[in-house]
């Protein structure tokens, strides 16, 4: 097995410079000293970046070299300090993420430029990566991952396990099947690309300043900010906390808890291995998914590094507790072999020469993990211009994209691309420390598991934002988890599997699903809405702010109506319901992934309009029942004085009333496209009034359905999902929402120049619905449209049609492709199917069968 080569010490302490005694892929000989620290000081800033390890410097990089001048890094120790120094510096194209692939892809071209412009040496090595799929469900996943890499711009490929022994000789065969290959992949030398990216931050002007620890941070009423350090006090415009294990401290400087644990990561560093010393050629880097490592070269040794199952990692809990201890910038905790000694004896079953390798490192520092995994990037809400880069568990290859990425934000007003899933405002009250850290774990023990779609984790799981309904509910249904809520998916029906079965073909949730679709269409279902974000706003100025804010008219008092607001370059930034309960007081609706991303967004523009408005979060008061199908108005009716029928309580109508004597918000809406209600009320009343409805809706056979269900029925409806088919990479217009879009209202509403210009200009892709015919697996979204050979598109969200028993699917197609009856294909788990573009929707919606019933058109139905 491994042995401890001469230089072993349990936690050797690798102090000094880090680019020297731990890193070694630079080329030989070459150092990156660091760069003196600037003596001058500001008084003002543009932005001030709080930290200084590869991500905030290459944010001050990306801001300087765009043009803004007084950009100031402060740094409390010295730059790489914390995470950044002894990171094992991996970088590679892959991302299951649609749009972080976008982020790594803008990684890897600055680092392979970035030697060249600022002069400085980065140790950049790209001999590719393989992972390895050593089962049937891998090379499934592997498939699943390809289907959505055609529309991008990066290279991957599975290749056979000949192929993979050619790149990789030193490799055990016998279980290998597949590998997923990126050839741009590799590792750079974090140190040194820290550095490269100083010199180009100071070439283009900005100043990095330390050791200057932040010691304050105090708003000011007209946004700014006074940033206290030792040496003075600086007034910046905004400030991006970009402080890595430090975050946590910074932001309690203005009162916010970010969810973020420092987590212990180990590797280890082997001496020479005659067998890696004879190649010809670096091998590329490998990951071993069910090992659940990452091992590449090293010099002529091997870097190893695992990811221990939940159970046996360690999270540096005391630093939550007590804070950072003083002064701790480049150490290392204590290293144990112990807790990673089953995956060093799969990783030396897959690459046997390791068994006689020396170690002469073994590496255990802290990396910050938030409770998903991902990082929290972008502005946050309720504090003004203050902005965070934190959580990278991976920050050397999220550097460079980041830093881009943040830069554009910050300099046009708009993210350059939708990556909804870092927005900070993802996490809210209910992420407490004890989730935070269950989630922590969870996410490090899962480094690499299957990437299932529709994947639940359930560590930290309820958390305190559960509905009124979870305790009458939880045992009937898989719930599913939305911003801290659980909510039902699907429910069990009597003798099915009952288990959660993630899967990349149909699963035991296909026939129970069904079932739940039947009985919406049929006769009458409920499913319980409360994750939606829901806000108040009311004031003077509330009807001027709102019809500023949405493309849409503003509906009258007693109306609803469906609003979009829009980005300054005409993207789609939220869809939310807007109802006018009374002159000037207004209920908004969003999805529950998007509550604090679309209220800051309505903040920002109430304060920098200068609006006379009180905006509430009520997301947390009010519950949400939806009563849906032909005999929702029967049931509803038993329950309440107020007429339901059709000519007194119309489509998209608000009105308070009661409900067996619960007071409730009805609007008439339902995104199943049938007869339905929405019926907002006081959490607490949640159960009482789903039981009052539940048993006066015996005689018309009522029942639940869950979310799976209500997809399902909304794609047949046609109706568009915000996060899949339309968000801030789409216009309204190609996405099909022009009847939702008024560019001849009288107000200025933001985004409207630009859609004038985009409509002007004409249109290059459409969203279009297909049908196809697949066998045991249906579209999920995202997945790569085929048309004469070549990939034209890609799908948003797809589901069974259980009213055509066929796969239904959104996708984004050129404009010369989205006529009706056009062929195109879907590729799916690696095999392309044919489909069709249709005349939408598949199925009326409720109001128009109505409509055309009336006028005698039962025909058209």
């Amino acid at each position: 097995m491994f042995c401890l080569g001469a230089r072993q010490l349990r936690g050797f302490p690798l102090r000094g410079s880090p680019g020297r005694l731990l890193y070694v892929c630079g080329r030989e000989g070459e150092e990156n000293p660091p760069s003196r620290a600037e003596t001058r000081w500001k008084d003002r800033a543009e932005t001030v970046i709080i930290g200084g390890g590869c991500v905030g410097v290459s944010l001050a990089y990306h801001l300087a070299k765009a043009g803004m001048k007084d950009v100031v890094l402060l740094e409390k120790s010295e730059l790489t300090a914390g995470s950044t120094w002894h990171a094992a510096g991996l970088t590679t194209y892959f991302h299951p993420g649609i749009n972080l692939k976008k982020i790594h892809y803008d990684s890897i071209k600055l680092y392979e430029k970035l030697e060249e412009e600022t002069g400085q040496v980065v140790g950049f090595h790209q001999p590719g990566s393989i992972r390895i799929a050593t089962t049937p469900v891998r090379v499934d996943e592997f498939k699943y991952q390809m289907t959505r890499t055609g529309w991008h711009a990066t290279e991957q490929y599975i290749i056979e396990p000949e192929k993979i022994q050619e790149m990789f000789p030193l490799l055990n065969m016998n279980k290998i099947l597949a590998g997923l290959y990126n050839p741009g992949d590799g590792h750079i030398d974090p140190y040194s690309l820290t550095m490269a990216l100083a010199a180009g931050a100071r070439k283009y002007g900005a100043l990095l300043k330390y050791p200057a620890p932040v010691t304050s941070l105090k708003p000011k009423s007209d946004g700014t900010w006074d940033v206290e350090t030792p040496q003075g006090s600086m007034r910046a415009n905004r400030i991006v906390n970009a402080a890595g294990f430090w975050a946590r401290e910074v932001g309690k400087m203005i009162g916010l808890e970010h969810p973020l644990i420092p987590v212990q990561h180990q590797y280890v560093v082997t001496s020479t291995i005659p067998e890696v010393k004879a190649l010809k050629r670096e091998l590329p880097v490998l990951r071993d998914l069910e090992g659940s490592y990452y091992l590449r070269q090293e010099r002529d040794g091997l870097l190893f590094g695992p990811y221990e199952s939940q159970e046996k990692m360690e999270v540096q809990d005391s630093w939550v507790t007590n804070g950072v201890p003083p002064g701790f910038g480049k150490e290392l905790f204590e290293s144990d072999l112990d807790r990673i000694m089953e995956h060093v004896e799969a990783a030396m079953e897959m690459v046997p020469v390791l068994k006689k390798a020396d170690i002469i490192n073994i590496v255990n520092g802290p990396i910050t993990y938030s409770p998903d995994i991902l990082p929290m990037v972008g502005p946050h809400q309720g504090v003004r211009n203050y902005w965070v880069a934190i959580g990278f568990g991976y920050g050397i290859i999220h550097a460079g994209g980041v830093g881009k990425y943040l830069s554009d934000w910050i300099l046009h007003g708009e993210p350059p691309f939708d990556l909804i899933e870092l927005d900070p405002n993802r996490y809210g009250k209910w992420t407490t420390t004890q989730y935070t850290e269950a989630k922590a774990r969870e996410s490090y023990g899962f480094n690499n598991i299957v990437g299932y779609p529709k994947e639940e984790r359930f560590a930290g799981r309820p958390t305190q934002r559960v509905s009124g309904l979870y305790k009458t509910l939880e045992s009937k249904c898989s719930m599913g988890f939305h911003a801290g809520w659980e909510q039902p998916h699907w429910f069990y029906q009597p003798g099915q599997d009952t288990g959660y079965r993630p899967s990349f073909r149909r699963t035991n949730w296909f026939d129970p699903v069904g079932s739940e679709y039947k009985q919406v269409m049929q006769r009458v279902g409920v499913i319980d809405l409360s994750p939606f974000g829901k806000f108040n706003i009311k004031g003077q100025d509330s009807i001027r702010l709102l019809d500023h804010l949405f493309a849409n008219v503003i509906p009258k008092v007693g109306f609803t109506n469906i609003s979009h607001m829009l980005t300054p370059k005409g993207q789609v930034y939220a869809e939310l319901t807007v109802s006018h309960l009374s002159p000037g007081e207004f209920l908004l609706i969003t999805g529950s992934g998007s509550e604090l991303h679309d209220l800051r967004w309505i903040e920002e523009e109430a304060v920098k309009g200068g609006y006379d408005v009180e905006i509430k979060n009520i997301t947390d008061e009010l519950g949400v029942l939806g009563v849906a199908g032909p005999h929702a108005r029967k049931v509803l009716q038993k329950l309440t004085s107020e007429d339901l029928s059709d000519d007194v309580f119309k489509f998209l109508q608000t009105k308070s009333l009661k409900v067996s004597n619960i007071p409730v918000t009805a609007i008439r809406i339902s995104y199943t496209g049938e007869l339905g209600w929405e019926l907002y009320h006081r959490r607490e009343d949640s159960a009482a009034l789903y039981d009052v409805i539940m048993n006066a809706g015996q005689e018309e056979g009522i029942d639940n359905f869950g979310t799976y269900a209500m997809n399902a029925l909304r794609l047949e409806k046609a109706f568009r999902a915000w996060g899949s088919e339309m968000n801030c990479d789409t216009n309204p217009l190609e996405a099909g929402l022009g009847y939702f879009i008024k560019l001849n209202k009288p107000a200025d509403f933001i985004g409207k120049q630009a859609l004038k210009q985009i409509k002007a200009k004409g249109l290059k892709r459409r969203l279009v619905c297909l049908t196809l015919a697949t066998d045991d697996v249906d579209p999920e979204g995202n997945e790569s449209i085929w048309y004469g050979g070549k990939v034209v598109g890609n799908t948003t969200s797809g589901s069974y049609s259980y009213s055509i028993q066929k796969s239904l699917a959104f996708a984004y197609v050129p404009v010369e492709l989205s006529k009706v009856g056009q062929q195109v294909e879907v590729e799916l788990l690696g095999k392309n199917y044919s489909a069709t573009v249709i005349q939408e929707p598949l199925v009326l919606t409720e109001p128009i069968r109505n409509q055309l019933q009336k006028k005698g058109g039962k025909d058209k139905i």
